[in-house]
């Protein structure tokens, strides 16, 4: 068995998957409404700001942090962009029960669980 073989075909999986359908199907709605998509990109690239500086050690304030949750609430009030971030939602979570798995199944060498 190759690792990378099976990494492939995971990630094969994930591509062909139907929260990745749902994903572009939702973005495809979005693009074709320009203000959808305007306000979409502005909150994607606050966001991503907000994250370099938190990887840089710089921690948005709080009135940051909450601006950034009112915006996000307006957003969701578009059906469409709230279709978009619910089919994120689920691939996340996708995502993060297979890093789970992988972890879980490499325990046994670091000992029990802190």
């Amino acid at each position: 068995m190759n690792i990378y073989d099976k990494a492939h075909d995971l990630a094969a999986a994930l591509k062909d998957s139907q929260e990745v359908a749902e994903i572009t199907a939702a973005m495809k709605l979005v693009d074709v409404d320009p203000e959808s998509k305007r306000m979409l990109d502005d909150f994607r690239t606050r966001q991503n700001e907000l994250q370099q500086r938190m990887m840089a050690g710089d921690m948005p304030s709080p009135e940051e942090m909450e601006q950034m949750e009112k915006v996000f609430e307006v957003l969701s009030l578009n059906l469409n962009i709230r279709r978009l971030f619910d089919a994120e939602r689920r691939l996340s979570i996708i995502i993060q029960d297979v890093n789970k798995i992988i972890t879980d199944s490499l325990q046994h060498l670091y000992g029990p669980e802190m």
